[in-house]
């Protein structure tokens, strides 16, 4: 039997990698592997645990066909090593930390995935987004009505999406995922 994609999507700033790494000894002991994404950026950034490349090395992997997806966002690339295949094939669970505007073209590929949003109060992002110093808070106030309007077309566009909600404590939201996962019905 395969395994099963769990592509989790949700905006900057919503708490995935929070809570893939607070949910990484669970979802293990499930047989579920969590996909090291590979991003061009340097391993200096901060972030996610990425395998940091250039954009040079980024291209060679693609044209060697290392990628099972790969995507471009915010001016960097992403690319989820092909080696998720093998593991779906031998049925491994297996979760990767995605992108909202590549879940159709991920659905083509993975038709059975199972799409999890992760969501977050909208005044909760924005004191997340503050806190990082990334960005301005103008620039912090267009992003929340992009994403906005990108989650409301999103789920309008595709009710199989699973709604995560993230405002509350991590533990909470670690339960509800692995809820999700047990039982997708109930989560929907």
């Amino acid at each position: 039997m395969p395994g099963r994609l769990i592509y989790l999507i949700g905006p900057s700033g919503s708490g995935k990698d929070s809570l893939l790494d607070a949910a990484r000894a669970r979802l293990a002991e499930r047989g579920c592997r969590i996909v090291r994404r590979v991003i061009t950026r340097s391993a200096e950034a901060v972030g996610e645990a990425a395998l940091g490349v250039s954009q040079q090395e980024f291209a060679e992997m693609q044209a060697r066909g290392a990628f099972a997806l790969s995507w471009q966002a915010n001016g960097l690339s992403y690319g989820i090593p092909k080696e998720i295949d093998e593991w779906l094939a031998a049925g491994h669970d297996v979760l990767v930390n995605g992108s909202r505007g590549h879940l159709p073209q991920t659905r083509e590929r993975y038709p059975h995935l199972l799409a999890v949003l992760l969501t977050v109060d909208q005044a909760v992002l924005r004191q997340r987004l503050l806190a990082r110093g990334r960005e301005s808070e103008a620039e912090i106030d267009q992003r929340l009505a992009r994403n906005a309007r990108f989650s409301e077309r999103l789920l309008a566009d595709d009710p199989n999406v699973l709604v995560l909600d993230n405002s509350g404590p991590l533990e909470r939201t670690v339960e509800h995922l692995l809820a999700c996962l047990d039982e997708p019905a109930a989560c929907a």
